[in-house]
């Protein structure tokens, strides 16, 4: 197989696949067998972060096809070395042990440093808690198993310890760590119950938003209505999956967006006025303890702003 890398800016790569391929290949594999500076797990995470493009479209889905004739494009976005400092962040602890430990994250607090936030994060906090965290998920997010959206509030479980990390992490992707939400979505429901399975991507066009997609990365989510609030309702959400902003997408998609939600939803003063961020909280979260066997179950008490709304509503109604 014979193909032309076209060389660019320093974070841009032009693939042209120049001579007929014996079978259509994955784009992941492809790619990185092409590029060995980068590993097949960086570029399927850059397929998901959106910086893969094919014939000048968005690239979804690492399972895509390519054909002779491609041009393919991939940015890796230039990572800035961030000096991590431990900053005394108040935290709200739900369990701890020398393995691990369980925080109720508030709404707008981001999880980890990145772009735009190189300190004030989690992470910050934690380090400033624990004299030691998990090293597999990199430097940057040491500990961290799972994450929850800067404003969406809730239980998170950290990691002490790579054999309390890598435990906890099979856990979620075997979804036999169980992880609930209560969300107050902006509309009415017409069954009591039901189980959203839609596959999601990132848009098309704007690479900081999700979208349900056809060739997107399969995404179920479970619902159960636990109250009706006139024209809101609550809802309780168990994840099938866990894809960025799934439940977030999936409520928009069915017509019912998370409220205060200004990514997915439409903004409404009178909700907005009690969150400070949507009115999605992770309430419990359930797992098996990587040493002991024991079953942990943390439920993350609601915030403030999401009684204070809920209490509104009920009135109203």
């Amino acid at each position: 197989m014979n193909l032309e890398i076209i060389p660019t800016a320093n974070n841009i790569n032009l693939i042209e696949v120049t001579a007929d391929l014996a079978k259509s290949e994955r784009i992941d594999r492809f790619l990185a067998n092409q590029l060995t500076n980068l590993s097949r797990s960086r570029i399927q995470s850059l397929i998901e972060e959106g910086y893969v493009t094919v014939n000048n479209s968005l690239c979804n889905n690492k399972k895509d096809l390519i054909k002779a004739g491609d041009r393919i494009q991939l940015i890796t976005p230039a990572s800035t070395p961030l000096d991590l400092v431990a900053q005394e962040i108040p935290l709200d602890i739900l369990y701890e042990d020398e393995h691990l430990i369980v925080i109720n994250k508030p709404a707008g607090l981001v999880v980890h440093p990145a772009a735009g936030h190189s300190d004030g994060t989690l992470v910050n906090a934690l380090l400033a808690h624990c004299k030691e965290l998990s090293g597999i998920n990199g430097t940057q997010r040491p500990g961290i198993v799972h994450r929850l959206d800067k404003d969406t509030s809730g239980a998170m479980v950290v990691a002490k310890s790579d054999l309390a990390h890598q435990d906890l992490q099979t856990q979620i992707q075997a979804k036999t760590a169980r992880r609930e939400y209560l969300g107050i979505v902006r509309g009415v429901p017409k069954s009591d119950s039901g189980v959203i399975d839609a596959a999601i991507a990132r848009h098309h066009s704007d690479r900081k938003k999700m979208a349900v997609m056809e060739n997107g990365r399969r995404a179920v989510t479970h619902w159960q209505i636990k109250e009706r609030l006139g024209n809101y309702t609550l809802v309780k959400f168990d994840l099938g999956t866990g894809r960025t902003h799934q439940i977030r997408v999936h409520s928009a998609h069915m017509g019912w967006a998370i409220a205060g939600d200004p990514v997915y939803g439409s903004p409404n003063k009178e909700v907005s006025q009690y969150l400070s961020g949507q009115a999605l909280h992770a309430w419990k979260l359930t797992f098996t303890h990587p040493v002991s066997g024991e079953l942990i179950e943390n439920i993350a008490p609601l915030p403030e702003g999401f009684e204070k709304l809920l209490v509104f509503l009920r009135r109203r109604k």
